[in-house]
């Protein structure tokens, strides 16, 4: 359910086209909340035939031009509704840990040489949000609430990738060399 409600989020925050959500997708949200370019394609319909978004009017109407959305109060009214609801954490699933539970049963041949490539993923997506924290939130612009929200979702994805990159470094330790 959470889609259509990062799909309004981004709207709220800029008027965009799908294509424009797309990109939009792979360089933030995209960060925790993934979606393909047919999926945001998809609930852009949902969302508009539920009344939540419309199309802007185009300044002269031509065939095969991008709509531009924006959200109608009701989309609005929604996605408060959706922030204000008590949701429980989901368990985590990550195929590395089950499949490092699976070496313990049939040999970890490989395994280290994955745990290595996982680490250097992690460690270039830490590097990639550090960058990103330093060129967007700068401590003078972190005085509103809206820049402090944002800045707190980074946090969490900079405390994530700190974590990963922690913990395949002291697994990589004790499974010592191979």
């Amino acid at each position: 359910m959470s889609l259509p409600h990062a799909i309004l989020t981004a709207l709220l925050e800029k008027p965009s086209s799908g294509l424009e959500l797309t990109r939009r997708f792979d360089k933030s949200i995209g960060y925790f909340w993934s979606a393909t370019h047919q999926q945001i394609y998809r609930e852009l319909g949902k969302l508009e035939q539920a009344g939540h978004i419309r199309a802007l009017p185009a300044p002269v109407p031509v065939r095969g031009q991008r709509k531009e959305y924006e959200v109608l109060p009701a989309g609005r009214e929604e996605l408060g509704t959706w922030v204000a609801r008590s949701e429980d954490p989901k368990p985590m699933r990550a195929a590395l840990l089950l499949r490092m539970r699976a070496a313990a049963v049939v040999g970890a041949t490989g395994l280290r040489a994955e745990l290595t490539r996982h680490l250097a993923l992690h460690q270039e997506q830490l590097d990639e949000y550090l960058t990103i924290e330093t060129r967007d939130f700068p401590p003078p612009r972190r005085h509103t609430e809206p820049d402090r929200l944002r800045h707190l979702v980074l946090r969490g994805g900079i405390d994530m990738e700190r974590f990963w990159v922690q913990w395949l470094t002291d697994a990589l330790t004790e499974l010592g060399p191979e």
